[in-house]
């Protein structure tokens, strides 16, 4: 092939192995650390949290259902988190992911969120931006919580029933923030009107969060503190029984921490995921990834459209446009990890940004091939900004290191993002993003691609004519 038709050299195509049935529990759980990314959680906070959980759940005697349900509450218990992150970032000029991850080691005091609020907002905001920031959140503080807490919810509890999870799942995931004395949020629960797999996996974050922070003692110190206020007293009671058994400390300190998590969930009930379901799994944190910036609201969605109408032009299988659009679906799943003040700045990028945004590709790809469905996929997400040319991240791979599937879902990208809103700019027409590919064309893109594009388009412009007319 060469490059006067718009294609440079590209590697022999890869047989496609179909994916392989497994269990739903390892696939959430691989899942579970792009969560642990957008709440500025090391890797394995939901891990770890589910580790915590099921261990309370056998102390209080749950049945297999029952703990089979904690389970996925505590795995999926931040399905929400992405979706206040913009709105974190402009009220408190602040980097959410830091926001966060520090907040969660707070208690409602309100000295200390004052102090909190004081030292983390608009730190790289000019004076008077700041003191503006400041006057409004002061002002308004109860209502901006109350806001961002039910979007979280809202939203987390939204996706687990997409998932397929029951209404106590998603009720669990909903009144994570409900705290014991009736003071949390977003409804006001108090005492045994707050779910118990929420009072279960609030009071195992929390553990984990001091944990990270302070070691064995930090944890049970920070638990029994909150005891009444935020927790259960009997559930205090029984995490200090737990941590009196060293096997349960060893094994939240073991590395292999993930693998003894997979084993707590009840044989009998263990669900597996078949082709269906891993679509559906694939949209649902496609969800999650969009839901972070306003100006990526659908990004993945639309990037899936334009990947499926170029491989059906470009004579691909049903089968194989199914996996190629759950890559297009997940293909930027890392940019969980990278702070919004990043991804919605109206303006141009530092070093250090770029630095940050450029590893949302190998983030994307790390997480992905942790599931054995989509370790195909995972270079995808790792290749999707890669050149042609070689200029392009994190790799600089050159066209024959790239391919096709690759070149497919990086053109539906850059059309999709020239032909949407950004900070910086508004959207471009379709010609006009058209033009840019053309010029982009064996340097950046595959010109045959570009063309599949065109006539996919074409296509999809006479479809709607003839059902207008």
């Amino acid at each position: 092939m060469t490059e006067t038709s718009g294609i440079a050299d590209m590697p022999e195509d890869r047989g496609r192995a179909p994916s392989q049935t497994m269990r739903l529990a390892e696939v959430l759980g691989a899942l579970s650390q792009a969560l642990d990314m957008t709440e500025g959680q090391p890797p394995g906070h939901c891990i770890r949290c589910a580790y915590i959980g099921i261990h309370l759940a056998r102390h209080l005697g749950l049945g297999e259902a029952e703990t089979c349900e904690l389970y996925y509450t505590l795995l999926l218990k931040d399905l929400g988190c992405s979706s206040n992150a913009a709105r974190i970032c402009e009220l408190y000029l602040a980097d959410d992911l830091a926001f966060k991850r520090d907040f969660k080691e707070l208690d409602d005091g309100l000295a200390r969120v004052l102090r909190f609020i004081l030292q983390q907002t608009g730190l790289k905001a000019g004076l008077s931006e700041r003191f503006r920031a400041l006057v409004h959140i002061v002002r308004n503080g109860g209502e901006i919580a109350q806001e961002m807490i039910e979007t979280r919810c809202q939203r987390g509890a939204a996706i687990a029933r997409t998932l397929r999870f029951s209404e106590r799942v998603a009720l669990g995931i909903s009144s994570l923030d409900e705290h014991w004395n009736g003071l949390g949020r977003p409804a006001g629960l108090g005492g045994t009107a707050i779910p118990l797999y929420a009072r279960v996996a609030l009071l195992a974050q929390i553990a984990d969060v001091f944990h990270r922070i302070g070691g064995r003692q930090a944890a049970v110190a920070e638990v029994a503190r909150r005891a009444g206020t935020w927790f259960d007293p009997h559930l205090v009671a029984l995490f200090e029984t737990l941590a009196g058994d060293e096997a349960f400390w060893a094994g939240l300190e073991d590395p292999r921490i993930a693998e003894h998590v997979l084993d707590l969930e009840p044989a009998r009930l263990a669900a597996t995921v078949d082709e269906d379901y891993l679509d559906d799994i694939a949209e649902a944190f496609a969800g999650v990834v969009d839901s972070k910036s306003p100006f990526t609201s659908g990004h993945s969605q639309r990037v899936a459209l334009f990947t499926d109408m170029i491989a059906e032009v470009m004579g691909y299988d049903v089968e194989r446009r199914r996996r190629l659009k759950r890559a297009a679906l997940l293909h930027d799943i890392g940019k969980l990890g990278v702070s919004n003040s990043i991804l919605d700045k109206n303006g141009k990028l530092d070093e250090a940004e770029w630095v940050s945004m450029r590893g949302h590709s190998a983030l994307s790809e790390a997480i992905l091939a942790r599931i054995t469905p989509f370790a195909e996929l995972a270079r995808i997400g790792g290749s999707h900004h890669e050149r042609l040319d070689g200029t392009g991240y994190p790799r600089g791979l050159k066209a024959v290191e790239i391919d096709l599937d690759t070149r497919i879902v990086t053109v539906a990208d850059i059309f999709d993002a020239l032909t949407a809103d950004r900070p910086y700019r508004a959207a471009m027409p379709l010609s006009k993003a058209l033009a840019i590919l053309d010029a982009e064309t064996g340097t950046a893109v595959d010109g045959t691609v570009v063309a599949a594009l065109r006539q996919a388009l074409a296509r999809l412009d006479a479809e709607t004519a003839r059902a207008a007319a």
